[in-house]
């Protein structure tokens, strides 16, 4: 049997936090969809599998709900299943970034594929991994510059020193896995007084779904956070569902 992997995210406001963690936990395990489901006020932020049935109708159920009907869902298959459990956890942030003030609503522009794989080819341009370092050991992008982070919480930090001279006009491109983090850091380098910001849109996992990684600028597997450990670009998207 294979089984179909989505991850997801999104930043939007959520009021009603208490009600949607309840639905959402009573949604899932009474459709066999597992994976850990994280719910701030900030948004949503997510990696769950299932039968493709199963995943085909929770993806339906999440766009019922008005602050996700317009939602895209990233995908691969699993040939065993990936989660044992089914968590929907409320946290303070979505992706743990610990910067206080921080507006996720101006963030920086989305590149394609197409567009990531000129920006990469811009000499003037400062491509960054947004990652940990275990993750980035899997493989990367060429060119880009590794923070060597142990936790996405360390960004700043690096950001301010490693950055503290480049010129705010300079393109500054961020990518990680499935977009959430890259997302949140273009708002954070846009707030610093950058203003070329530019973010790969869906991630690692969308780029290898939609260019089959064809100028081979990828180079290795792409960490990621389930049993599988890793992913090569047999990607299969399911955005139309």
């Amino acid at each position: 049997m294979e089984y179909t992997v989505i991850s997801f995210y999104k930043f939007t406001p959520i009021s009603n936090i208490n009600d949607m963690q309840v639905s959402l936990l009573k949604y899932c395990k009474e459709n066999e969809v597992k994976g850990t489901i994280l719910l701030a006020l900030e948004g949503i932020n997510s990696t769950m599998a299932g039968s493709p049935e199963a995943i085909k109708g929770f993806c339906e159920f999440l766009r019922s709900i008005p602050e996700f009907s317009d939602m895209t869902f990233k995908s691969s298959i699993a040939l065993l299943p990936p989660f044992k459990r089914t968590k929907v956890i409320i946290k303070k942030e979505i992706v743990t970034f610990k910067v206080d003030d921080l507006d996720v609503s101006q963030v920086g522009e989305y590149l394609s594929g197409a567009e990531w794989d000129a920006m990469l080819k811009n000499p003037e341009a400062v491509v960054i991994d947004t990652r940990n370092d275990y993750e980035v050991a899997f493989g990367t992008f060429h060119n880009a510059v590794d923070p060597k982070t142990k936790n996405f919480s360390d960004f700043p930090a690096w950001a301010e020193e490693a950055l503290s001279d480049c010129d705010k006009e300079r393109p500054i491109a961020m990518f990680c896995t499935g977009g959430v983090r890259c997302e949140k850091s273009t708002a954070y380098m846009k707030q610093r007084g950058f203003k070329n910001v530019y973010h790969l849109k869906g991630g690692i996992l969308q780029y290898l779904d939609e260019t089959k990684n064809k100028n081979q600028m990828w180079k290795g597997s792409c960490f990621v956070f389930d049993d599988r450990l890793a992913v090569d670009s047999s990607l299969k998207s399911i955005e139309e569902m």
